[in-house]
């Protein structure tokens, strides 16, 4: 199930889920079953390793192939049957301190009285030239936020899976064109969100093309595009970046928790951070083996934890087995 903007004024959820992917599906599974209100906030199917895998053949209990998204999509309808909601959003900043704590999105403000970290470690440590020191003017990462600044204007999203497809989608409603520069040959979105954008009479879709820079003095006047050992300049107004790489994504935490060498945070062995209430789970241990099973395994374990710091038991609640 799938909800929209939250008003502020609605009561706090008992979890936060900060993450879609098998890690954190499997904790709202369990939290939800356990009776909390339970939100997962994620940027989409395609948007974490899992889901961008395109066959899994060893996880335990299905012997057939299956595609990661279908895995993690299969995971997630448990989780909603149960009770979790999910919403599709980015995490800009949260305040962990807070009671209850608060997480900032595009779509609004979440409140929650635990929140899980999910995140994944697809962060990247190479920007495209251009994109720091223009960053703000014209170079977004939030398409939801930004996008009105675009209207009547041609916008590039770069990106390839189902948060760069929603985000170019989202920018129709405000740019005249939108150029979606794909640096793999095929889309790496559902064949749901692929059909839509590349039929959409607004979106150019570039395929098999990589930005060498983004241009421009004081604003973003364009991308420098490489594409079949040919480049060119794109004239855009703004650059929405949704690239991905293999650090631990944490950079809407600030500096609020610790982090060891290589980005990844720090918890105590029920996946607990220093701030009480916060947890963290899946590749965003620097500990944590990655591969799917494992980080359900994580999932598990923090929602039994969760359920502990919850209630206030000392036991865990017996028909979770």
């Amino acid at each position: 199930m799938e909800i929209g903007l939250l008003p502020q004024t609605s009561e706090p959820y008992d979890v936060i889920i900060i993450g879609g992917g098998p890690a954190g599906a499997t904790a709202a599974l369990y939290t939800a079953r356990a009776g909390f209100r339970t939100l997962v906030v994620d940027k989409g199917l395609t948007a974490g390793a899992l889901g961008m895998a395109s066959k899994i053949v060893n996880y335990p209990g299905i012997q057939e192939p299956i595609s990661g998204s279908d895995l993690v999509r299969r995971i997630r309808d448990q989780a909603a049957s149960f009770g979790a909601e999910f919403v599709t959003d980015k995490v800009l900043r949260v305040s962990l301190r807070d009671e209850p704590k608060q997480v900032w999105g595009g779509r609004g403000v979440y409140r929650g009285r635990v929140v899980v970290i999910a995140t994944g470690a697809m962060g990247r440590t190479r920007r495209i030239p251009g994109e720091e020191r223009l960053l703000g003017r014209g170079v977004s990462y939030c398409a939801t936020c930004d996008g009105p600044f675009f209207s009547g204007k041609e916008v590039a999203v770069v990106g390839n899976n189902d948060e760069a497809v929603e985000e170019a989608l989202t920018l129709t409603r405000f740019a005249t064109r939108v150029h979606l520069l794909s640096p793999t040959a095929e889309l790496q979105s559902s064949p749901e969100l692929t059909e839509e954008v590349t039929a959409h009479p607004q979106v150019s879709l570039h395929l098999a093309t990589r930005v060498r820079e983004i241009l421009g003095e004081e604003r973003v006047e364009g991308v420098r595009i490489a594409s079949r050992g040919e480049e060119r300049i794109l004239p855009v107004a703004g650059v929405f970046v949704y690239l991905q790489g293999n650090v631990p994504v944490t950079d809407f935490l600030g500096d609020q928790l610790p982090v060891e060498e290589g980005g990844c945070l720090v918890v105590d062995e029920n996946f607990q951070t220093p701030i009480p209430g916060v947890f963290a789970i899946g590749d965003v241990l620097c500990r944590h083996l990655k591969q799917a099973v494992v980080a359900a395994a994580d999932g598990v374990r923090a929602a039994m934890a969760i359920d502990r710091y919850l209630s206030g038991r000392g036991k865990l609640r017996p028909d979770w087995s």
